[in-house]
């Protein structure tokens, strides 16, 4: 009988921990769970998740000038449960803030592993405040907080900010390699900055991945792959392999006007101008090879100061389309850019009477006017 008694005593003390578990109640003093994740570049994510208070209280009091250092301690507080140990602010309401980043990062200029953490804030009466990330981001709150399972701290100064009713988090500057998260609330702003180091080599990890997948059998996306390295002027070996994939595989290469001047390009970046110039005369005989898209290749070989290189794609141009339009334009800048103001003026009053439409005959009208002041000057 007593041992009938004990089992039914545990089994409703049971019973009485497990009441509202697992059930979808509203939040805690209304305070709304939030998620906010920001990509860093393509492939680095950093998601915040916290729950929201409101500086208005649950019963609509006016808290105003009692957040920081009243509802929110300054310093660390024992907050008469878990470990009983003084603890920091959870960053948030309800369970643990937590911050999870799929990257190694650096925060505030120090480095910081990939994965989820506990995120608290050490709130200060005068000078810098201090985020905290705990490798212990499962725990109810700051109830169970250790400092042995911190894995980073770093200071930072509070901003004044405009008002903000809901606890958000926000972020405000967004560039390729980095961001700055912000903690907003009531009158403050506190800030985060985070880093990612080594970008590019991150995206030649990932592209190399890929392209060991169905993404491999395109030989476009090789070319695109080596464009990338070009444009960042990063591991140009790397990029000559890629384009030169593309142009040349036994299986898969293919030789378009496209693929062809990618090659040519990074050779042109990596010093090689007669492999370059040979790579461009090959890409101009090809099938794909239309006069506006060798035209503008010579116009970008001119803002990259190839004058010499850029005059002899516009006369390739030329003289395979027989000067038909927009081929004279380009034999204009070209001689223009070499400073033949005389010949150059030829080809744009030629180009003038071709132009398809009023705007390119406006352009060229404003052209003929500057080559003839620089032509009288010289």
């Amino acid at each position: 009988m007593r041992k009938q008694l004990l089992t039914t005593l545990i089994t409703i003390s049971s019973l009485s921990c497990m009441i509202g578990q697992g059930l979808s109640l509203p939040p805690s003093g209304d305070n709304q769970k939030c998620s906010i994740t920001q990509h860093i570049g393509t492939l680095v994510t950093v998601t915040v998740d916290y729950s929201s208070p409101n500086v208005t209280g649950p019963s609509g009091e006016d808290r105003n000038g009692k957040i920081w250092g009243q509802l929110i301690p300054y310093g660390f507080t024992d907050l008469g449960f878990g470990l009983r140990k003084p603890a920091p602010w959870r960053a948030g309401a309800n369970e643990s803030t937590t911050i999870t980043f799929s990257h190694d990062v650096m925060v505030e200029g120090k480095p910081l592993k990939a994965g989820k953490y506990g995120l608290f804030l050490e709130v200060e009466a005068t000078g810098p405040w201090t985020w905290i990330f705990s490798n212990n981001s499962t725990a109810w709150g700051s109830f169970f907080y250790d400092e042995k399972d911190d894995a980073l701290r770093v200071q930072v100064q509070p901003m004044e900010h405009a008002h903000t009713e809901w606890l958000t988090y926000s972020f405000t500057d967004r560039q390729p390699t980095e961001a700055t998260l912000e903690l907003q609330w009531e009158q403050k702003s506190i800030p985060m900055h985070i880093a990612v180091t080594g970008m590019n080599d991150l995206y030649i990890s990932q592209i190399s991945r890929e392209l060991q997948n169905f993404q491999g059998f395109d030989a476009d996306n090789y070319a695109a792959a080596a464009n990338f390295l070009l444009t960042a002027n990063y591991k140009l070996d790397k990029a000559l392999e890629w384009a030169t994939f593309a142009t040349d595989s036994p299986t898969n290469g293919v030789q378009n006007f496209t693929n062809v001047t990618t090659k040519a390009n990074v050779l042109l970046k990596m010093g090689k101008k007669d492999e370059a110039m040979t790579a461009f005369e090959s890409a101009m005989k090809l099938s794909d090879a239309g006069a506006g898209q060798v035209h503008q290749l010579g116009r970008t070989l001119l803002m990259q100061g190839e004058k010499d290189m850029a005059m002899k794609i516009f006369k390739t141009n030329f003289d395979n389309n027989k000067g038909a339009w927009p081929t004279t334009v380009g034999m204009m800048r070209g001689l223009s850019a070499l400073g033949k103001y005389d010949e150059a003026l030829t080809y744009a009053q030629t180009a003038l009477v071709q132009a398809p439409d009023e705007l390119n005959k406006k352009n060229l009208t404003n052209m003929i006017e500057k080559l003839k002041s620089k032509k009288d000057v010289n």
